[in-house]
């Protein structure tokens, strides 16, 4: 199982072509892929960068609990999920999910719930700093 799976947090800039890489295959006809960006505003206030903290060994397990139960539950063949840590930017990525399936709906479907799982079960945490200060946004998992 682990050749389908690939797992990643770190403070290097995030690579989609290395995750579509990876998930690509030629038994495959949909790859969708959830790529998360830094937006410049939220809640009417104006967002200047956002910081990820991790608890990373368990971060880690987390995700890699995710993928597994993503290969059990829908007929994918590989998924990748990967998050930075760290400041980032406007425009930078936190987070890209990748997977590929025969069929386009399990694909998407996969991708969709790995991602809904992350944000509930993985401790991930992110602080929005605005230019009148800053919040956590998310506690603990």
């Amino acid at each position: 199982m682990f050749n389908k799976i690939a797992i990643n947090i770190t403070s290097e800039k995030l690579n989609i072509q290395e995750c579509y890489d990876f998930v690509q295959d030629p038994s495959c006809g949909g790859i969708a892929l959830f790529v998360g960006t830094v937006r410049n505003a939220t809640k009417n206030k104006d967002v200047i960068l956002l910081d990820f903290e991790t608890y990373k060994p368990m971060a880690i397990k987390e995700m890699q609990k995710i993928a597994e139960q993503a290969i059990h539950k829908f007929p994918i063949k590989k998924i990748a999920i990967y998050h930075a840590e760290g400041k980032l930017k406007i425009g930078e990525i936190p987070v890209i999910i990748a997977v590929s399936s025969p069929h386009r709906d399990a694909a998407f479907d996969a991708c969709r719930f790995a991602i809904d799982t992350l944000k509930e079960t993985v401790p991930i945490w992110k602080k929005e700093h605005f230019t009148d200060g800053e919040v956590w946004v998310n506690a603990h998992p």
